[in-house]
């Protein structure tokens, strides 16, 4: 693990050296937004640092409460409920709805947690390629379960490229399904106003269930779910990790709360990171990198071999660029890549910068 002196930000210090930071997810730059700060300051001074119990017992405390709010207006849905990490979220949430008699349909390419969480719900699962809706249609039509779930990132972390719910969600009904999307890495970054994949396909539809994170676009630390208020009560007493863990500090809610805000009160911050997005893409244009077709913010560069990866991530980290290698098992077997994750807050410079290390390393090997 590398070690980063002092805030995130474009720029860090990698083991005692300044770098162009390039692979973290705090897009929106708001990890050290001064309001943000401030926000979790006065929480302290009001609240304390720690919350106590966990929110069943004696640890659901005003912020908790005021982000939830923030939160299903955010997303537009009649209710949210707060969980401590996006690990945490999905192992609730999807164990709390799948059991014996559920078939859960999964998506090739999503996150671990996911994973996890639809194997400790003990329902059937069904795995799909990715993003391949003659696929998954395929599979639906031949369930015989008493319910079906499908499961899917909104933007595949590794990758950068955006699921199908368009044509997802047509098959909703269709079969009678239900849909919990993991929007991490698309909440407060897709969609004109940022909150989400849904909003970026322009879709409103009972049966989907979100979850996204707080610590990332949003850059605080959390996550949540997001949906009907019948669904928000059945999480509360029945997901286990919303009800024997510890609540959240009441400082990292109102820092969360005061980032939702900030991202409502200025779009010109997600239009930068689209803008930056384009920039780094066109200059990297027609070098033949394989970048996977990325829709996103995220960019792939696809390297092949773990160990050349490394190598080349260890290289640009010389040059002055932190770009993470990124290797099985997160990714397939020869589809090793240096993952590149574009904020708002770059300047052209230090993409610049990025763009010639880039093409200088790769070109060395």
């Amino acid at each position: 693990m590398k070690l980063i002196e002092g805030p995130q930000g474009p720029r860090v210090i990698v083991d005692g050296r300044e770098t162009i930071l390039l692979c973290s997810n705090d897009y929106l730059g708001l990890a050290n937004d001064p309001c943000v700060k401030a926000a979790a300051v006065e929480a302290i001074k009001k609240y304390g640092f720690g919350s106590g119990a966990s929110r069943l017992v004696s640890g659901n405390m005003e912020p908790h409460e005021a982000l939830e709010e923030k939160i299903k207006n955010f997303k537009g849905t009649e209710a949210a409920l707060v969980f401590n990490s996006g690990y945490h979220a999905n192992l609730g949430c999807i164990s709390a709805l799948a059991g014996r008699s559920t078939e859960v349909f999964s998506d090739r390419l999503n996150h671990a947690s996911i994973v996890d969480a639809c194997i400790l719900s003990r329902a059937a699962i069904k795995r799909y390629p990715n993003r391949n809706m003659d696929f998954l249609e395929s599979l639906l039509k031949k369930s015989k379960a008493k319910s079906k779930l499908i499961v899917t990132d909104g933007v595949f972390s590794m990758d950068g490229s955006i699921a199908p719910l368009d044509d997802m969600a047509c098959l909703l009904d269709k079969y009678g399904a239900m849909l919990f999307l993991d929007d991490a890495h698309a909440t407060g970054v897709l969609g004109k106003g940022g909150k989400g994949t849904l909003e970026h396909f322009g879709i409103v539809h009972p049966s989907i269930i979100q979850m996204g994170t707080l610590g990332k676009a949003i850059g605080a630390f959390g996550a949540f779910v997001a949906s009907s208020k019948e669904l928000i009560d059945l999480l509360v007493s029945k997901a286990r990790p919303f009800v024997y863990t510890t609540a959240l500090p009441p400082s990292v809610c109102a820092a969360a709360s005061k980032a939702i805000d900030i991202i409502g009160q200025n779009p010109d911050l997600i239009e930068l990171l689209r803008d930056n997005t384009r920039y780094f893409k066109n200059g990297l244009a027609g070098q033949g990198l394989n970048t996977l077709g990325s829709a996103t913010h995220i960019i792939p560069i696809v390297t092949g071999d773990a160990k050349k990866t490394m190598e080349m991530s260890a290289t640009l980290l010389e040059k002055g660029v932190f770009i993470q290698g990124i290797r099985p098992p997160t990714v397939p077997e020869n589809t090793s890549r240096l993952r590149v994750s574009i904020t708002a807050v770059h300047s052209k410079e230090d993409l610049d910068s990025a763009i010639f290390a880039i093409k200088e390393t790769v070109g060395e090997n």
